[in-house]
């Protein structure tokens, strides 16, 4: 095949998980509840970019889906979970797993974690509610934020790993 059919093919996949991308975050902003599983379904789109075609592709992948939800979803809140935290993790995600040093390599995730909770929490606080009550202490809060985070980064290896094992024999077929 030659190289113009392969660009076609690069485009119209780049293209097909934007606008996926995108769908997802619109219905995470409009659904009432489910939001956050939609959120880490937004997420497992930018890994297949950077598998398929270098990180770099994943940047420009995040910050062209970052843009184009900003300009479809009409609560302008409703992205920043995405931008802040979903839409770029793969690529962090990527990045920290080359140490490939387990314990490093956890304690990066949460450290990227938590810091983007932190940037949620102050936005959430100066620019939306003010005062923000918690009908829990703060250490079980943060603790389950965490475990749950655990659980989805676990879920999301095994997406990067059904993906490589099932899902791009029927992508990419060539």
């Amino acid at each position: 095949m030659g190289t113009g059919s392969t660009n076609a093919k690069r485009i119209a996949l780049i293209g097909i998980l934007g606008a996926l991308a995108v769908i997802t975050v619109l219905f995470a902003a409009l659904m009432p509840t489910g939001r956050l599983s939609l959120y880490a379904l937004s997420s497992f789109y930018v890994s297949i970019i950077i598998m398929e075609y270098k990180v770099g592709s994943g940047w420009l992948f995040y910050i062209a889906t970052g843009i184009l939800s900003l300009l479809v979803v009409p609560d302008k809140i409703s992205v920043l979970p995405y931008l802040i935290f979903f839409g770029i993790y793969g690529i962090i995600k990527m990045h920290i797993e080359r140490i490939r040093k387990l314990a490093v390599e956890i304690l990066l995730k949460l450290l990227y974690f938590n810091v983007s909770v932190g940037i949620c929490f102050i936005l959430a606080k100066e620019i939306l509610f003010g005062e923000i009550s918690v009908n829990m202490p703060w250490v079980a809060l943060i603790t389950a934020l965490e475990l749950a985070f655990i659980i989805y980064d676990y879920v999301f290896s095994l997406f990067i790993q059904y993906y490589h094992e099932r899902l791009r024999k029927i992508i990419k077929p060539d």
